[in-house]
């Protein structure tokens, strides 16, 4: 038996009623404009609550406290984790669920500036080993150093001298940076079987300019190589500086200090950082990394609401 247009319309249409389902919506009961963009993702950084000077804070408090401030993530430190045998990783990973959180990043530690290729196949070799724990956490990225010269021993010095150390006597900042590359590039076969970011931060060493960020990851063809543009980093003239990272950034470190930095204070403007980062449509997460010596419960706690506030000035 044949149909037409009429009489099909008149079928489906009573068949979707019959079925609770709902019929085509005429043109002009669709909205006229998407709503506008949510705020941002939060996450916290694990390392807000332990500084390397007091002992260690659990991950699973860490979690705890993201929940509790309603954060969508956490950014765990490697170096605070208990362990790395699989049933810690799976209990992490089990907890955070339970809590409605996502563990979205492992910061890790790791240095490619030395002149020896034994010493930089260690690191190496440690940043394929972390790729593989955040394989198993279901963690989608990983937090890469480029590594520094190591000139300055104390990390407390180094701060004093405003992150600023000269090359080993002998080697320039090209040697440094090819180290770096190569080792990077040996690192991205497993990244990419695992489906984890290396996401490269404007950290000390080769990456505290952006310059010297960008040309680590321009040298680099991977989309499983990333930046990780960390506000707090860039000790001087921060917004011209983030305003060329921006653009490249995949993931956000937002550092904040309440009660006088551990090391230093930068005042930053968070609603002009947000714009920058509206401005060229980033849509990953913001993570807190609380670095001040006021009580981590109090500080970080007014770290998220200063940037919610941020978010909806801006």
């Amino acid at each position: 038996m044949s149909l037409n247009r009429r009489s099909f319309m008149k079928h489906t249409l009573g068949s979707a009623a019959l079925l609770g389902l709902p019929a085509a919506l005429p043109a002009a009961a669709l909205p006229a404009q998407l709503p506008p963009p949510a705020d941002f993702k939060l996450a916290l950084s694990s390392y807000s609550y332990w500084h390397f000077r007091t002992p260690k804070v659990p991950i699973e408090k860490v979690i705890d406290e993201a929940s509790r401030l309603q954060v969508e993530g956490v950014d765990v430190l490697h170096r605070q984790m208990d362990g790395e045998d699989n049933a810690y990783l799976q209990k992490l990973k089990r907890h955070a669920f339970l809590n409605g959180v996502s563990l979205i990043s492992l910061s890790i530690h790791q240095d490619f500036v030395d002149p020896d290729p034994a010493v930089r196949q260690k690191d190496i070799d440690h940043t394929i080993r972390c790729i593989e724990l955040a394989y198993k956490m279901g963690i989608p990225a990983i937090r890469l150093n480029s590594g520094r010269w190591g000139t300055i021993k104390s990390f407390d010095a180094l701060m004093a001298n405003r992150g600023v150390e000269s090359p080993i006597p002998g080697y320039t900042e090209d040697d440094a940076f090819k180290w770096c590359i190569d080792s990077i590039a040996q690192c991205l076969p497993k990244a990419a079987e695992c489906g984890v970011l290396l996401a490269l931060e404007n950290h000390w060493g080769l990456t505290s300019t952006p310059e010297g960020l960008l040309r680590i990851r321009q040298a680099i063809d991977s989309p499983w190589l990333g930046i990780l543009m960390d506000t707090g980093n860039f000790l001087e003239n921060p917004y011209s500086k983030l305003e060329k990272v921006a653009p490249h950034a995949s993931f956000v470190q937002a550092k904040t200090y309440y009660g006088g930095g551990e090391w230093y204070t930068l005042d930053l403007d968070y609603k002009r950082i947000i714009n920058i980062l509206r401005k060229v449509n980033y849509n990953g997460y913001i993570a807190i990394e609380f670095e001040g010596k006021e009580a981590a419960e109090t500080g970080v706690r007014k770290s998220v609401e200063m940037l919610r506030a941020a978010m909806k000035a801006s």
